[in-house]
């Protein structure tokens, strides 16, 4: 625990950006049928407004996302964690823009158009984003609301 105030809007406005255009991974949880609640590790990569994510389209991620598109993100650790909720829409491999298949490899180290079609990307656009470090900083934690930056 720290003794450190809580950050004002504008400092976790600026802390959380910072976070999603520096980390690399991230854990999705998705629920529903008919896969039931799932939780599991991915790499992604953000561009300021949409984040891309790759699984296979027969997992249990894949076919949760495909049934009704709604997600959890959580990035960094819990004491200092994002959380987005947000929709994912399916991308074809072959519908995905070159220079967006080619940044995510190189952000990620891994190219899911390698492996022969089985992998899908979606595309999460955040409805609500949250950042926090404390317990003093649960007040004021949203800054994202209905797809809209606060502040």
């Amino acid at each position: 625990m720290t003794d450190a105030p809580p950050r004002g809007l504008e400092a976790r406005l600026r802390d959380t950006r910072a976070r999603l255009e520096s980390e690399i991974d991230l854990w999705a949880a998705t629920s529903g049928s008919p896969g039931g609640v799932h939780l599991i590790p991915l790499s992604y990569l953000w561009d300021g407004t949409t984040f891309l994510i790759s699984t296979p389209r027969t997992s249990v991620t894949g076919r949760n996302l495909l049934a009704d598109g709604q997600v959890r993100l959580s990035i960094g650790p819990t004491r200092d964690v994002v959380v987005v909720d947000g929709t994912a829409e399916p991308v074809d491999i072959a519908g995905l823009a070159p220079e967006a298949g080619d940044s995510f490899a190189t952000r990620t180290g891994f190219d899911p158009r390698a492996l022969g079609g089985t992998y899908q990307y979606f595309l999460i656009r955040p409805r609500r984003i949250q950042a926090w470090r404390e317990a003093n900083e649960l007040r004021g934690r949203d800054l994202m609301r209905d797809g809209h930056w606060l502040g």
